[in-house]
């Protein structure tokens, strides 16, 4: 626990670091897009393994704007997005898919810090999927998309009038150190051996219990 003992408040990713997700969330692409171009998708889901951070709503908007190159409107992607959720939901109340050395660290000292969840991954379902897996009472607050990370990660730090100085954001991924980064709080990485070198990094949460 020394590596955080200069903090008082925690801030978690969700996808990767608390449960690993990332390839379900892929099965959901696969089955949102299935009407698609199969190029086009396998391209979406190579946009969406870098960059974990990003909420769903961006990536279905990317899908479009970048990789087909046409235009749309803000209810086709809510309408995605939606569907989206369904599949989600159907395979993500799974203890299994639990990242367990994360999960013990944060049983283990949820009362020795202020932990909050700030996520890319829907905000609505996130909090019904830590509820029925009990994991909600760990945290304060448990916060994610539509609202991008950096501004999820500012309200945070407004509402609970946080020390920046006094505050890590742990995540898997580029977008989470640059939420980290416009916020002016430290980052440690994990389960990303390229973020190696942005702040510091965790191998595991077991050498820290």
């Amino acid at each position: 626990m020394d590596m955080f003992k200069k903090y008082k408040v925690l801030l978690w990713d969700f996808d990767g670091v608390i449960m690993d997700s990332m390839p379900i969330r892929d099965l959901g692409f696969l089955e949102v897009l299935k009407e698609y171009p199969q190029e086009q998708v396998d391209a979406l889901i190579a946009f969406h393994q870098r960059n974990g951070g990003l909420s769903r709503y961006v990536k279905f908007r990317y899908f479009f704007e970048h990789i087909r190159g046409e235009s749309i409107t803000d209810d086709e992607v809510l309408r995605l997005a939606g569907k989206f959720s369904e599949v989600m939901l159907s395979l993500l109340i799974n203890k299994d898919l639990l990242i367990q050395d994360s999960v013990q660290f944060i049983q283990d000292n949820h009362q020795n810090y202020a932990m909050h969840v700030v996520s890319g991954s829907d905000g609505q379902e996130l909090n019904y999927i830590c509820e029925q897996l009990g994991l909600d009472k760990f945290f304060r607050s448990i916060h994610g998309s539509p609202t991008p990370k950096k501004d999820l990660v500012r309200q945070v730090l407004l509402d609970n009038g946080y020390n920046p100085d006094e505050v890590v954001l742990i995540g898997d991924s580029v977008n989470d150190h640059e939420a980290a980064q416009h916020n002016a709080i430290d980052f440690t990485g994990y389960n990303n051996v390229h973020l190696h070198g942005l702040g510091s990094y965790v191998t595991s949460f077991d050498s820290l219990v």
